[in-house]
């Protein structure tokens, strides 16, 4: 279905709290609106929320968040309504400042980048992309990196802001369509859960860890590597600075395993730039270090270690056939029905706890996987295309 030209689309920003309200209480009336935010955080640690823009089926704002006064909490109310769809493409940033504003998650949600890759539009489709391939519609984006602090904010910037919203609904439409003629609706309920769950989006720093893509081999690695990456993250809360300012991923993986008792041979690291031994962050790391190999190594988190299995990266490759073909034959992103750790753990572990082994995508695609494993199943060539074949 596509939106009348003439809904009503305000052309000045909402800059006063009860505007704001007004507006709010109008929308919560509508079944969805869409929601986009455009925020600052290459110098924060916390993003800085710049602008908001919403549109239900009649209407269209923007929001300015810096408004000198503005309150913000009509807005907050809104994506706390329960009978109102909170619609938005790539959710995990805009949620994540909705909560760091108020430890609120919108809900319930609708995420259409995770809608169309279980419609088969590819992984991790952009919106523009998205855009056109539903609506036929090319977006401006030459605003993309603009500066959203500077003010006032020009018309340019403003329908720009704008686009990303109305085109918003369009393609809500369309897809929730789909969902239904093809039974599928669940399968984004379920992606939908992990997004408005308070575990995405708490910033613990004693499991700062955690994200790190480094793999630790010794328990006393991993204690250091523990109490780093915490001091890490409580200096970038405390500081309001990315992480990064403070002390970049390779540092600490380097500093995990070298664990540096003195600032002398902190000083030895070459991941630290020259002089940081001299630093206050460098005697903090080194207070660090010593908690760490200071603690009890029966209390660290356990990390689950995958046997290699008999011709472990064999299997691995196959079944990574099977999830194209699978893929491609669904049309349905084979990021969303499993990534290569996955397929890693299942090589490793019929009953190894991933994604891809439970809910719909074990029916689509998990037991297809451990049929192949144990030799139940079969790959080959038919009329130029990958086929499953059932073995006797």
């Amino acid at each position: 279905m596509a939106f009348d030209s003439t809904v009503k689309t305000a052309i000045a920003p909402i800059v006063s709290t009860s505007e704001l309200t007004a507006v709010c209480r109008r929308m919560a009336s509508h079944p969805f609106v869409t929601v986009d935010t455009e925020f600052l955080r290459e110098t924060t640690y916390y993003p800085l929320l710049c602008v908001a823009q919403m549109a239900s089926t009649d209407e269209a704002v923007v929001v300015d968040a810096l408004a000198p006064g503005i309150d913000l909490a009509p807005f907050l109310s809104l994506m706390a309504d329960e009978k109102v769809m909170k619609v938005f493409h790539a959710a995990r940033q805009d949620i994540e400042i909705v909560w760091h504003l108020a430890k609120l998650i919108p809900h319930p949600i609708f995420d259409t980048q995770v809608a169309a890759m279980v419609l088969g539009y590819g992984d991790s489709i952009s919106y523009d992309q998205l855009v056109q391939r539903i609506t036929g519609d090319t977006l401006d984006k030459s605003h993309r990196f603009t500066d959203w602090t500077r003010r006032p904010l020009s018309t340019a910037q403003l329908s720009y802001a704008m686009s990303d919203v109305t085109h918003l609904r369009d393609i809500y439409q369309a897809l929730v369509a789909d969902l239904g003629r093809r039974g599928r609706a669940d399968w984004v309920q379920e992606e939908m859960n992990v997004l408005t769950s308070p575990d995405t989006y708490r910033m613990d720093p004693e499991n700062a860890w955690r994200r790190l893509k480094t793999r630790v081999r010794k328990p006393k690695e991993l204690a250091v590597l523990i109490e780093v990456a915490a001091w890490r993250e409580r200096e970038a809360q405390a500081r309001d600075v990315p992480r990064s300012r403070v002390l970049k991923d390779e540092a600490i993986a380097d500093i995990a395993v070298q664990a540096p008792t003195t600032t002398e041979r902190l000083k030895s690291l070459r991941s630290l730039p020259n002089g940081f031994e001299r630093s206050r962050s460098g005697e903090a790391i080194v207070a660090a270090v010593a908690r760490g190999l200071g603690r009890d190594m029966k209390t660290l988190p356990h990390i689950a270690r995958m046997p290699a299995p008999a011709n472990g990266t064999a299997v691995v490759e196959l079944l990574k056939v099977l999830l194209r073909m699978i893929s491609e034959q669904h049309h349905v992103a084979a990021k969303v029905i499993a990534t290569v750790d996955d397929l890693e753990r299942i090589a490793a572990n019929d009953a190894a706890d991933v994604p891809a082994l439970h809910g719909w995508r074990r029916e689509l695609f998990g037991e297809k996987a451990l049929a192949l494993k144990h030799g139940e199943l079969a790959l080959a060539i038919a009329k130029g295309k990958v086929a499953a074949i059932e073995r006797g």
